[in-house]
């Protein structure tokens, strides 16, 4: 078995079981409800300390809010063939090292960065810890105009050329997005893609996969 089997096996099973636990419903109205919330097993993700993360060069800002909705990204780099967790880890130091140097931001731009291995990596430090609590939002750079009330979420690749992800990148992806409704009471019609809000090829094939990731999220969670 690959390494991305091994991985989506692991991270699909455990993340399932809890989602599937809960019994708290979230409408579909496009209304976040904040129900209580059942014991959740996240996925399986790797913190700014495990991928060797610098550093921010500013502060990182929390908000008081949590966020009511989910911002789908691609990084629009390369379609790596390399699916393995060390690929996840350099291609998560290549973010930083982009939004710091070239773009002048403090970290990160986005919360968290599923590689098409199926590998997910914390982007902006502080964010795993405020999405364990279920309260607070790092503030991010992801998306103009949203970033005091979304969650930004980036795939690994390019996908505006017609290329798609890899299932294990999709499935994890369909994971962490349910995980991520979960914790913050985020209805999951409230998913986006970055073309929603900004003048962007941004997330690509992604945007038009956006109706199947709602519904499978849904699903996710009973």
């Amino acid at each position: 078995m690959s390494d991305a089997d091994l991985t989506r096996r692991r991270l699909l099973l455990a993340g399932s079981a809890g989602l599937v636990a809960g019994g708290a419903a979230i409408a579909l109205s496009g209304t976040a409800h904040a129900a209580p919330r059942a014991a959740v097993v996240e996925p399986d993700i790797d913190p700014t300390a495990t991928w060797g993360a610098r550093p921010p060069s500013g502060t990182i800002s929390v908000l008081d809010n949590r966020p009511v909705k989910i911002i789908v990204h691609h990084a629009a780099g390369p379609n790596s063939t390399d699916h393995s967790r060390a690929q996840a880890h350099s291609h998560a130091r290549w973010v930083q090292n982009l939004h710091i140097d070239e773009n002048g931001w403090s970290d990160t731009g986005y919360h968290f960065v599923v590689s098409r291995g199926g590998w997910i990596t914390e982007g902006r430090h502080e964010s795993l810890r405020t999405l364990r609590a279920g309260q607070g939002l790092v503030l991010g750079a992801h998306t103009s105009g949203q970033n005091y009330d979304a969650i930004g979420i980036c795939n690994e690749g390019a996908y505006h050329d017609g290329a798609t992800p890899p299932q294990a990148q999709w499935d994890v992806l369909v994971s962490l997005c349910a995980y991520t409704c979960r914790q913050y009471g985020i209805a999951p019609t409230q998913l986006y893609g970055h073309k929603d809000f900004n003048a962007t090829l941004c997330p690509g094939v992604l945007h038009d996969m956006l109706p199947r990731l709602r519904t499978e999220v849904a699903a996710a969670l009973g």
